[in-house]
């Protein structure tokens, strides 16, 4: 299987004192196929570090040992699914064990490729956006407050993305004891894109800047850095985080 061509970057932003926002980008060493996960920590000064940084290692590492040839996407749907199960595990375990971490918790996504494009799983509110000649598309659902009252026609999705209550999520790694993640088939044709987020970026840059500044900019070895720039023209409050996969072409071109 050819590698999915891989970008990451992670930033502070501007206001927050410590990022805890975590990410894992890998390739399967039987298999070839390309892993990456993306988490936005929540919980104290340190725990939210702690818990998405234990969500990223924990994935990459079950993923690494259960992934064999020739799977289906849904046996990769489960797979997936159950690394998130040990993630939340592992966390719940670590915040039993220090008063600091107690309520930590993350959102976590992720992507492994297939032959056909990539399977994406969620918890939360980071995302996955398909990017295409075609335009770009929104993979997954937030399990948010806001996307609950988008969904019941309460507000729109732009009134979404300024609203008040937009950071309160209805389910992570931590506080769930059974955290519950959804999992999306994502086809990808060669050179398309699939972009992994954070809310830092999804609250500071919208989904036509994303697209612009991945098709049509500089390229995508500068894409992420102008990403960031505009995140942080529009204050970047939060901590950014942005991995993006590309699917190569036969001979390992796009």
């Amino acid at each position: 299987m050819i590698p999915m061509k891989t970008w990451a970057v992670t930033d502070i932003g501007l206001v927050r004192k410590e990022n805890q926002d975590d990410f894992g980008v890998s390739q399967h060493e039987a298999t070839g196929q390309t892993v990456c996960v993306v988490c936005d920590g929540m919980g104290g000064a340190a725990g939210g570090q702690v818990a998405s940084h234990i969500a990223v290692t924990t994935f990459l590492e079950q993923i690494q040992r259960l992934l064999t040839r020739d799977m289906t996407t849904e046996q990769l749907r489960e797979v997936s699914a159950y690394a998130v199960s040990m993630a939340n595990k592992a966390i719940r375990e670590a915040a039993r064990e220090s008063v600091d971490c107690r309520n930590m918790g993350t959102t976590l996504v992720s992507a492994v490729s297939y032959e056909g494009g990539a399977v994406i799983t969620n918890v939360g509110d980071s995302r996955a956006y398909h990017i295409s000649p075609d335009g770009i598309t929104r993979v997954t659902k937030d399990h948010s407050l806001v996307e609950s009252m988008v969904d019941r026609g309460d507000i729109t999705a732009e009134e979404a993305r300024r609203h008040p209550n937009r950071n309160l999520i209805t389910r992570a790694l931590g506080p769930d004891i059974s955290a519950l993640c959804d999992g999306y088939i994502c086809p990808m044709e060669p050179g398309d894109y699939l972009l992994l987020c954070t809310d830092g970026l999804v609250n500071t840059v919208t989904d036509q800047e994303m697209l612009f500044e991945v098709l049509h900019g500089a390229g995508p070895d500068t894409c992420l850095d102008r990403l960031l720039d505009i995140a942080k023209r529009n204050g970047a409050p939060d901590n950014v985080t942005i991995v993006l996969m590309q699917k190569q072409r036969e001979g390992g071109e796009a």
